[in-house]
């Protein structure tokens, strides 16, 4: 097949993933599309991890039959609800395999309270991806050499100072745009994907983690923001194929695999906000 945008953009040395596992959350739409996209086409078996069975498994055959890549599979998964993480934590557990790519890619900025009773941004942003991290991570350690990429935000930046004991991580969000929320659990990924990688480094483990900021983007991340608004904030915004690049840098690059715990934009490492660097704010989080 022709090579797209995002694998043009990615303009690095690569790493074969032939045959390799790859699990990406919200891969139905936009940048989670894009990744899975690139990534079957360079043959790895690719898990897409959304809610929608409905909506995932037309992009499933879409990506087949674009790759010539059999290997492509849905599985479901609920962000918003632990007991939805938990079951396809255990799905993918009884078939026995490694996860050598796992991208953390699924997000949006909404309003409301997930199933669980958290603010939704950090439910699903945040505590969504951290329990299924937890339950999946034997099969990360398995496939060492392996690679976990956390997509973040610039936004993380905006965040108000990081309250683990406020009231409002329990209550609907506040804000009118969901901004505000969003920020703070975009700043949770970061922290989350820093502990992580010190965490494995300590143990020794050959597994990398990275986070990212895929550039301004007009994906489904939005969908929950009102109308009005939405179209000012994305008029502007990158692609999903253009967005996608510093993700497949950090899923795909020789020039990385030996990085961990660093902030990628533009697939570049560049510094975190500083209250994304606390480490002790991480280790609290966690």
């Amino acid at each position: 097949p022709a090579m797209s945008e995002s694998a043009r953009l990615v303009n690095c040395g690569e790493q074969p993933v032939e045959g390799k596992v790859a699990f990406v959350t919200g891969a139905n739409s936009g940048l989670g599309k894009a990744t899975a996209m690139e990534l079957a086409r360079r043959k790895a078996h690719v898990f897409l991890a959304c809610r929608s069975r409905a909506r995932t498994l037309p992009i499933v055959d879409e990506i087949k039959a674009a790759t010539g890549n059999e290997h492509v599979e849905f599985i479901e998964l609920d962000l918003g609800s632990f007991n939805s993480v938990r079951r396809c934590a255990r799905e993918f557990l009884e078939r026995n395999l490694p996860i050598h790519l796992f991208v953390l890619n699924a997000g949006l900025a909404g309003s409301g309270l997930t199933e669980d009773g958290f603010e939704v941004d950090f439910g699903v942003n945040h505590l969504g991806h951290f329990l299924l991290t937890h339950l999946l991570l034997p099969c990360v350690r398995r496939a060492a050499p392996a690679r976990i990429v956390v997509v973040s935000s610039r936004l993380h930046a905006k965040a108000p100072p990081l309250d683990l004991n406020a009231p409002s991580l329990r209550r609907p969000t506040a804000s009118v745009t969901g901004l505000n929320e969003y920020g703070r659990s975009k700043l949770c990924n970061i922290l989350f994907a820093n502990e992580l990688a010190r965490r494995l480094k300590a143990e020794g483990a050959a597994v990398t983690v990275n986070s990212l900021h895929p550039g301004s983007v007009a994906t489904a991340v939005w969908r929950r923001v009102p109308a009005c608004i939405r179209c000012c904030i994305t008029r502007r915004m990158l692609t999903a194929e253009q967005g996608a690049a510093t993700q497949l840098y950090l899923c795909l690059s020789t020039e990385v695999a030996d990085t961990t715990g660093a902030y990628f934009v533009n697939s570049r490492a560049v510094p975190a906000h500083r209250q994304a660097l606390d480490a002790e704010l991480g280790a609290r989080l966690w």
